[in-house]
């Protein structure tokens, strides 16, 4: 299931305290700060989606996180991939390399992490 762009703001702020009440939730947006009825409603579809839950203390909830932020950032690149890609990772790299003005030290840097993996893959 995927965030629209608010509910990723949310779950960034979420991802980074780990577990936190609203009042810390708000307090992380810069001004102008969004209502507290618009965080309560990102709140409920982000947990109504399954990406948190929440502890209750007396009147207030204390939100944390029930997927991991590098969880869903994995499927998320995999869908781009999937869908924009052809499902094809090399489209992906040739397409992320061409068009993101890397330098040399960046593509050096990215062909170690590579030839890294290919290790790995080998044992």
């Amino acid at each position: 299931m995927q965030l629209s762009k608010t509910e990723e703001q949310l779950m960034e702020y979420i991802w980074k305290r780990n577990k936190a009440f609203m009042k810390d939730l708000l307090d992380d947006f810069p001004e102008p700060k969004p209502a507290t009825t618009t965080v309560a409603t990102l709140l409920k579809r982000i947990t109504d989606k399954g990406f948190i839950s929440y502890n209750v203390f007396g009147k207030s909830r204390e939100y944390y996180p029930l997927v991991k932020k590098s969880d869903y950032f994995s499927k998320y690149v995999n869908g781009l991939i999937k869908n924009f890609f052809n499902n094809s990772a090399s489209q992906f790299a040739s397409f992320f390399t061409k068009e993101t003005n890397l330098s040399n030290e960046e593509l050096e840097e990215l062909r170690k992490i590579i030839d890294n993996q290919i290790k790995e893959n080998k044992k």
